[in-house]
């Protein structure tokens, strides 16, 4: 099973974007999507953005995965 994360396009360099994902910004490969522009919203997997997604998808993805979080950081340690 693979996880991909929301991630928000941020600037365009050739084959490279600069993209925002939780407060973290990094260096993302962006040859698998069709035009993509500073703005934009994808899933990335392994460095690499491979689905556009919208906004609408993003928040609901981002809110998903923050709860996720927040639901690790209550259960015990073994």
């Amino acid at each position: 099973m693979c996880l991909a994360i929301p991630t928000k396009i941020t600037s365009v360099q050739g084959n490279y974007a600069y993209a925002e994902t939780m407060g973290i910004r990094q260096k993302i490969n962006i040859q698998l999507i069709e035009n993509p522009m500073p703005g934009d919203f994808v899933l990335l997997h392994a460095g690499f953005a491979i689905e556009k997604i919208d906004q609408r998808e993003y928040i609901f993805l981002n809110h998903t995965l923050n709860e996720m979080i927040k639901d690790d950081e209550n259960k015990p340690r073994i």
